[in-house]
């Protein structure tokens, strides 16, 4: 009997993607909650040999993996999960196995993002609820300039949406030539004068080394009063405390962000007290369509893996597989 826990399953919605009860002599658990101590995760994964996770909640540090001599397999949803320890489990022996992901869904969401603040929704939604009736003054999109901080899939599912709203596209990145912009439409700039030109800035990069703090007081210094930064990448690009201080000081119109250092965001972090912070927690993959990917695929990995012929696996030398754009 493979004993398989399920976790960080926020919204208890994991059971209802994919064909779980079809899996061969599993016990599945599924845990919604959190945890951050490694002791009391090494305590509560302990019994498991198949672990299903939700990429980049949970880290499973080779400390912890260590502390886990029952585990043989990690079923992680999404292309690459750079929360796994992905050295620690090919030395281990523990077969890490990916999915596809939307291709659309993030896109979709940074538009979500960009609209909730040109229109500041959630002063004019809670004015709203409790009676009120037009209490700000949002601002038009077309024929502003949306900046483009990366473009790869994400990012060019956001430029084409620009594109029907009558909006200027400009982009930069470390390795990003003229020729790759304009094939999405964008024109490239370098970094400062995307920063100085961009009344709406979404950010698009991969978390590394080089993007770490990407965004910090002096790139916020260059921006628009009128700006507003989007992100829904990864929370350490931008630097938070500088996002902070500028934000408080009006130095920048706003931001509206899907992703954070920490995550869950500490419930007295400085972001929930900011009037002109819009927050979400990190939505931007949590849609049905990509659960379906996300999880469906996850259970053909884990069936696959119990007949002895794993799947979509992940080691340290292959760090990614290919993405599958449509639901399943």
């Amino acid at each position: 009997m493979h004993k398989i826990a399920v976790i960080d399953d926020f919204q208890n919605v994991a059971l209802r993607f994919g064909d779980w009860d079809g899996l061969p002599d599993a016990e599945i658990t599924v845990f919604n909650d959190h945890v951050v101590s490694e002791d009391e995760l090494a305590r509560r994964l302990a019994p498991f040999d198949i672990l299903c996770v939700m990429r980049e909640r949970t880290r499973l540090t080779r400390s912890l993996l260590r502390r886990l001599p029952n585990l043989r397999m990690i079923a992680s949803t999404g292309p690459w999960n750079a929360a796994i320890d992905i050295e620690a489990t090919d030395e281990l022996g523990i077969t890490v196995c990916g999915t596809g992901t939307s291709l659309t869904a993030a896109g979709e969401h940074t538009w979500a993002l960009i609209m909730a603040a040109a229109r500041k929704l959630p002063q004019e939604l809670a004015a709203f609820k409790s009676g009120g009736w037009q209490v700000s003054v949002g601002v038009d999109l077309h024929g502003k300039t949306l900046g483009m901080l990366g473009l790869g899939y994400t990012g060019g599912v956001a430029a084409r949406i620009a594109r029907a709203f009558g909006m200027k596209v400009i982009a930069w990145s470390q390795n990003m030539t003229p020729e790759q912009a304009a094939s999405h439409g964008a024109t490239h700039v370098s970094k400062d004068e995307l920063m100085r030109g961009s009344d709406f800035l979404s950010i698009h990069v991969r978390l590394s080394e080089r993007t770490r703090g990407l965004v910090g007081a002096r790139e916020l210094g260059l921006m628009k009063p009128g700006a507003y930064l989007i992100n829904t990448a990864r929370g350490p690009i931008v630097d938070e405390q500088a996002l902070v201080e500028a934000l408080r000081a009006r130095r920048i119109a706003g931001a509206a962000v899907d992703v954070f250092e920490i995550e869950p965001l500490p419930a007295d972090h400085p972001f929930r007290t900011l009037d002109n912070f819009i927050g979400t927690s990190h939505l931007g993959y949590v849609t049905e369509q990509s659960y379906d990917i996300y999880y469906g695929e996850s259970v053909e990995n884990i069936r696959a893996y119990i007949a002895g012929e794993p799947i979509r696996v992940l080691t340290a030398t292959r760090r990614e597989i290919g993405y599958q754009s449509e639901p399943r």
